[in-house]
């Protein structure tokens, strides 16, 4: 892993979410070509800007580094919203999950 790992992942984070390079540098309260120095490799967010750049893509920082699954945006809220069931439905979404893993192992 290296910068350009960092520059990559946070322009297809930033894609997957659908907000333009502009929107986001104004939304994290930068100039509106923040985002696009990242980008180009003229710059690099400090640890304190990384991590409110997670926070704004909805990602952890683990899951920022973690390019094993196909939508970690998608994985993120499934979790949040599995944070507050209660156990026999998280029961419930795990069936479905363990079928719908068998079915696309099928396929």
């Amino acid at each position: 892993m290296d910068e350009n790992f960092i520059r990559t992942r946070i322009s297809e984070l930033r894609i997957k979410k659908n907000v333009s390079e502009y929107k986001m540098s104004l939304d994290l309260g930068h100039s509106k070509s923040y985002i696009q120095s990242i980008s180009s490799g003229k710059a690099l967010p400090s640890l304190s800007e990384f991590l409110y750049i997670c926070d704004y893509l909805g990602v952890t920082p683990k899951e920022f580094f973690d390019t094993s699954p196909s939508d970690p945006l998608i994985i993120s809220e499934l979790y949040s919203l599995s944070q507050n069931m209660e156990k026999e439905d998280l029961e419930a979404l795990v069936t479905v999950a363990r079928r719908l893993q068998r079915r696309q192992k099928t396929h």
